[in-house]
């Protein structure tokens, strides 16, 4: 347990390093920055708004927004937090902003693929049919409680961070990750 903590520790330290460094003018920091917390930001961009290039355009504008005011990141909470809240922000802009497309394919037909063989038609069509009506339940979803279930599901998030990220208390991102996961569970009902 030390290890994993001195590890953390570690990291943490690396992050306010490559924060201060940023903050100075160092580019290459900033894409130490970019390269470790981009793919997340965009695997939740994508979540979010369902259209791959919509997910870059919001990744792009939320680092170039983090690039102009690291200067006032405060360190009280991790940067990742501060990262996804922007990512969050920009998100919820754009879906405000644009006008509805169908859902594209995204992170949860990765996993499946995975676990279904290729060689297995039958579980190739129950698994895009599953990955389809979970799309249209979550797309159905209020925007905080998917982005809290997100998040917490998909990200690994803590109620905490979730909080931080999206100025929530940790109560809050519960009840929103708890109703967000009834609805699933009853609107997913016939996949089990």
């Amino acid at each position: 347990m030390q290890a994993t903590n001195s590890a953390a520790a570690a990291s943490t330290d690396d992050s306010a390093d490559l924060v201060n460094a940023a903050v100075l003018g160092d580019r290459a920091a900033f894409e130490t920055l970019v390269r470790t917390h981009g793919p997340a930001m965009y695997r939740f961009a994508r979540n979010m708004v369902r259209d791959d290039g919509l997910a870059e355009e919001i990744v792009q504008d939320a680092f170039v927004a983090a690039w102009k005011s690291l200067e006032h990141y405060r360190s009280e909470s991790a940067l990742r937090t501060w990262l996804f809240g922007i990512v969050n922000h920009k998100a919820i802009d754009a879906t405000r902003r644009r006008v509805p497309r169908p859902a594209e394919d995204w992170l949860f037909e990765e996993a499946v693929g995975d676990a279904v063989a290729a060689d297995d038609p039958a579980s190739a069509a129950t698994g895009s049919d599953f990955l389809a009506a979970l799309r249209r339940v979550l797309s159905d979803l209020p925007e905080v409680q998917r982005s809290c279930w997100l998040l917490r599901e998909v990200e690994g998030m803590t109620h905490v961070e979730i909080g931080e990220t999206l100025s929530m208390s940790p109560s809050a991102v519960r009840g929103q990750v708890t109703r967000a996961r009834r609805t699933l569970s009853e609107r997913m009902a016939p996949w089990r």
